[in-house]
C-alpha cells in the first residue's frame, strides 16, 4: 500500500508511470473529478500487492522472531519495516509495525438517514463488504416514551438482509429537528415513560425485522444517570438476543455533573451494552473555531480513559466521513463529504497542508473577500485512526454517515481489513 502526497510539478501521468497504477484507476479510488487535475499536499491512495501493515505495542517478553511466527511474517520483514530498530533490545511501549497477510478483523457499524430509497439501496449495495450493522437513523420518541418512526425504512432494512448486513434502529431524542435534553431527562426519570420506551423499542425492532438497538441519546441532564443505568437494564432484558449498542460522546474522565457528558457512565453502560461506541468525533465543531474534526492525539486520549471503564472487545471508536467549512471569523460552518472537502480544494487550486500532529489534512482559501477555513480527513488520517483500532485491540468501528463520500477510506477498508460479518 503507497499513500502518494502530491508535489509541486506533478501530474496523474506521471503518478501514474511511478507507480505501475492506471491513470483511470487513481481517478476512481480517490474520487477525482474527470478533469484529473491534482493540487500539492493532496494524498493519493495507491494500493499495491504488499501485504497490509499492523500496529503493535511491545510487551514484556516479546521477541522478534516470536512476533514474526504470530503474524505469519518473518524478521527481515519487520526490521525493513521499522527503520533504526534494535531486534536485540525491544522496549516495553515500543510500537512497531508488522506487514502481514493476517489482516486486522473489525466489526463496522455504518450510520443511515433514510432519504431517497434508490439513493440508500445504491450505497448499501456499493459498500455490502465493508459494514457489519447498518445502524438506521429513523427514529425519535415522544414525551411519554413511545418511541415512533420518521421516515420510511422498510426497504433499506430487507436491502441489510440480502445482503448479510445486520440492521440496527437507532432512537434519538430529537425534537423540533435537534438533540433535546429536556425530552430525554422527561422520560429517563418517569418508570412508566422508561417502560413505555423500552416496549416499544422492543416490539418496532421485532416488527420491522432490526438485528437489534442502537441508543443514540445525546445532552441527557446528569441527574439522569442512574436512570440511563436502569432503562438500558431494562431494555437489554427485553430484547433478550437481540443487540443492545450504545452511542458514548467522548470524555477523558469523568465528570458526573457535566451537562453534556455527565450522565454517561462507561463503566455500567458497558456491563449492560453487546456493544459500545465512543463517538470520538466534532473534537472540531459545527459553530467552533477552525480545529481537526477527529485529531489523533485526541482521540488516543479518549481511547486510554476509555479502555479503563469499558472492555476494548466492546469498544468501537466513531471515524468521521465528513469535514468543516469555517467562515473566519465568524465559524459558520458548513458540513461537507471527505470528498467534497478534497476536491473543494482542487477546483479552488489551493495547496492542501497536513497537520503532524492531529494527523489531519486542512487548507485556506478565500471567496467574496472572506477567508475560508476547511478540515476535513484522507487517507492518511483514516490509516492513523485504524492503526489505534489494532494498536488498541478495539471492537472496531463507526462511520457517521454513509451519504458522505469518501471513497479512499472504503477502498482502503476493503483491501486491508477484514470486516465481521
Amino acid at each position: 500500500m503507497a499513500v502518494h502526497v502530491v508535489r509541486s510539478g506533478e501530474n496523474l501521468w506521471r503518478i501514474s508511470t511511478m507507480y505501475g497504477i492506471s491513470i483511470s484507476n487513481i481517478m476512481k479510488l480517490n474520487g477525482l473529478s474527470q478533469s484529473g487535475a491534482i493540487v500539492p499536499g493532496l494524498a493519493l491512495y495507491l494500493p499495491d500487492s504488499l501485504p497490509p501493515n499492523r500496529s503493535y505495542r511491545i510487551k514484556a517478553g516479546d521477541m522478534l522472531w516470536k512476533l514474526a511466527m504470530q503474524y505469519h511474517t518473518n524478521s527481515s520483514n519487520i526490521i525493513k519495516a521499522n527503520p533504526g530498530i534494535n531486534p536485540y533490545l525491544l522496549s516495553i511501549g515500543q510500537i512497531i509495525t508488522i506487514p502481514s497477510p493476517l489482516k486486522l478483523s473489525i466489526q463496522t457499524l455504518g450510520f443511515m438517514m433514510p432519504t431517497i430509497v434508490s439513493q440508500n439501496i445504491a450505497i448499501l449495495n456499493s459498500l455490502a463488504k465493508q459494514l457489519t450493522y447498518l445502524a438506521v437513523v429513523s427514529y425519535s420518541v415522544t414525551d411519554v416514551g413511545w418511541a415512533f418512526n420518521i421516515m420510511d425504512d422498510k426497504e433499506i432494512i430487507s436491502r441489510c438482509h440480502q445482503l448479510n448486513i445486520k440492521p440496527l434502529l437507532v432512537v434519538q431524542n430529537i425534537e423540533h429537528g435537534d438533540f433535546s435534553a429536556d425530552l430525554a431527562g422527561k422520560v429517563l426519570e418517569n418508570p412508566n415513560y422508561r417502560k413505555n420506551l423500552s416496549n416499544s423499542l422492543v416490539n418496532l425492532a421485532k416488527q420491522r425485522g432490526f438485528s437489534g438497538v442502537s441508543i443514540d441519546f445525546e445532552f441527557i441532564p446528569p441527574e439522569r444517570r442512574q436512570d440511563f443505568i436502569t432503562f438500558l437494564t431494562e431494555l437489554k432484558n427485553a430484547l433478550g438476543s437481540l443487540i443492545l449498542h450504545v452511542n458514548l460522546p467522548s470524555k477523558i474522565q469523568d465528570l458526573p455533573t457535566n451537562p453534556i457528558i455527565g450522565a454517561y457512565d462507561y463503566a455500567e453502560i458497558a456491563k449492560i451494552a453487546d456493544l459500545v461506541a465512543v463517538m470520538t468525533m466534532d473534537y472540531g465543531y459545527a459553530g467552533g473555531p477552525p480545529d481537526p474534526v477527529s485529531p489523533i492525539n485526541w482521540m488516543e486520549q479518549v481511547i486510554k480513559y476509555s479502555l479503563t471503564q469499558i472492555p476494548n472487545r466492546k469498544m468501537q471508536i466513531a471515524f468521521p466521513l465528513y469535514g468543516h467549512d469555517k467562515l473566519v471569523p465568524s465559524n459558520q460552518t458548513v458540513m461537507l463529504s471527505v470528498l467534497n472537502a478534497q476536491n473543494q480544494a482542487i477546483s479552488k487550486w489551493v495547496s492542501i497542508q497536513y497537520d503532524n500532529t492531529s494527523k489531519a489534512p486542512w487548507y485556506r482559501y478565500w471567496q467574496d473577500r472572506n477567508e475560508h477555513v476547511v478540515w476535513f480527513e484522507d487517507i492518511r488520517s483514516y490509516i492513523e485512526m485504524y492503526k489505534l483500532v489494532d494498536l488498541y485491540q478495539l471492537a472496531g468501528s463507526t462511520y457517521w454517515e454513509l451519504s458522505f463520500s469518501a471513497p479512499q477510506n472504503w477502498a482502503y477498508l476493503g483491501n486491508n481489513i477484514s470486516v465481521i460479518k
